[in-house]
């Protein structure tokens, strides 16, 4: 299976999440949010940055997937999630989130960007404790 985003938490609390340009399927969709739900399994504060660079348009019923996820995971966003960056320099991605946010509302404080460096230095300032260990 052709993973559709890869996710790194090496530099834990801050969590990257990299689509791979790989095209949306059911199976790699499924484990990308079930991956990505993982990454709350220690319950600390944390911080995601999306990169979205080589990102794959999802297909509709998989952007339908990502609003219930939101959803179903609001409250433990709003516990442990301190942002999220996204970096998205095509405007058709943008356009993917947007709609994907009108299905369902981004429960915590988020910020666009075009550029990697742009997003490290806005999550740099959330209150994160980089102290903590995983």
């Amino acid at each position: 299976m052709d993973s559709f985003a890869i996710i790194d938490e090496s530099d834990f609390p801050v969590i990257r999440i990299r689509f791979t340009g790989k095209k949306s399927t059911d199976q790699n969709f499924q484990t990308y949010l079930d991956q990505t739900k993982a990454c709350y399994r220690f319950a600390k504060q944390l911080a995601i940055i999306f990169d979205a660079s080589d990102a794959a348009i999802p297909s509709l019923s998989h952007q339908k997937m990502q609003a219930n996820w939101l959803k179903e995971n609001e409250q433990l966003m709003k516990d442990f999630c301190a942002g999220t960056a996204y970096i998205l320099p095509n405007a058709v991605i943008r356009a993917i989130l947007k709609m994907i946010f009108s299905f369902q509302k981004q429960p915590v404080p988020y910020k666009i960007f075009e550029s990697e460096p742009e997003a490290n230095t806005w999550v740099n300032g959330l209150d994160l404790d980089r102290n903590s260990t995983t």
